[in-house]
């Protein structure tokens, strides 16, 4: 039996460049490819999906480098903080100068006439203290009457058995079964230091509503009669925060400019007394009046 010639593979195959090389002379003839391998139709055309990606990169590189020295357009240009306000808030912003520091008369005065809600509006003070609240002697606290009062309906509810006048809720049993359902019909809760460890299961739900009675706060005390007289004449608690910072609300934009600044100027008096023995200089940083969302007003620091 004669044997069968063959050929090498390499006059059987038809390469890509081969047909690239002479376009003309091979565009009737039959290309061939290899089932698989580098010569193989699904490894030519990675290559070819390579070479155009490679293309891509270069083009989009020379593009950048022209592109470097001009300055980039943002598509949708970042607006100021002022400018994403509603339009009664930018009105009132208006009539403030955020350059300058108001005495605490003519702030109150300024607020009560920037207030941009329809309702009746609180009246917030923020005091800046140059405190640091990881120390203990730094981390002021304190609770005080306001002169003319908060302005809110003030719902108090008593830990003791004995009958408590103007108290809404009394009763420890009443307490604990609502506290079960988890029912909270109450904006201060006052209790004997007696009744403290029956509160101790409900900690988790009082506790992170400002709820849990605590001696500091005036809420823990024997004498319950005259905590929920303070309570409903309008006891506030300020705590600084952990930037610094106290917040209280201080009254209603309805009281008047005279009641306010008797409210203010209590608080500032207080958080005044307060100061630590360890902070040296600068006491307070910045002191700033606001309604309930309405524009700050820098009040001079010397009114502390």
């Amino acid at each position: 039996m004669a044997k069968e010639a063959t050929k090498p593979a390499e006059e059987i195959v038809t390469t890509t460049e081969a047909v690239a090389e002479q376009p003309e002379a091979n565009t009737s003839a039959k290309v061939s490819t290899a089932k698989a391998g580098k010569r193989s139709t699904k490894a030519i055309k990675e290559i070819e999906e390579k070479v155009a990606k490679e293309e891509r990169k270069a083009t989009k590189a020379e593009t950048e480098a022209e592109d470097e020295g001009k300055p980039k357009q943002h598509a949708n240009p970042i607006r100021s903080r002022l400018e994403r306000r509603g339009k009664n808030f930018r009105k009132a912003a208006e009539q403030i100068d955020k350059s300058k520091t108001y005495s605490l008369s003519e702030a109150i005065e300024l607020a009560t006439k920037t207030s941009p809600v329809k309702f009746d509006a609180s009246v917030e003070l923020h005091v800046n203290l140059n405190v640091d609240p990881r120390h203990a002697d730094q981390n002021i606290r304190d609770n005080l009457v306001l002169p003319a009062g908060t302005g809110k309906t003030i719902r108090v509810a008593v830990m003791d058995d004995a009958k408590t006048e103007d108290a809404d809720i009394s009763g420890v049993e009443t307490i604990l079964k609502a506290l079960e359902k988890g029912e909270i019909n109450f904006d201060i809760l006052i209790s004997t230091p007696a009744q403290m460890p029956k509160l101790g299961k409900y900690a988790r739900v009082l506790g992170p509503r400002g709820l849990m009675p605590n001696p500091k706060s005036g809420t823990v005390t024997n004498d319950v009669a005259k905590a929920v007289r303070e309570a409903k004449a309008g006891r506030v608690e300020y705590r600084v925060d952990t930037t610094g910072i106290v917040h209280v609300a201080a009254g209603k934009v309805s009281f008047g400019a005279k009641k306010l600044e008797e409210n203010v100027r209590a608080v500032l008096q207080s958080i005044k007394g307060n100061k630590p023995a360890s902070v040296k200089g600068t006491y307070v940083k910045a002191i700033h009046l606001a309604t309930t969302m309405g524009p700050s007003i820098t009040v001079d620091n010397s009114e502390l």
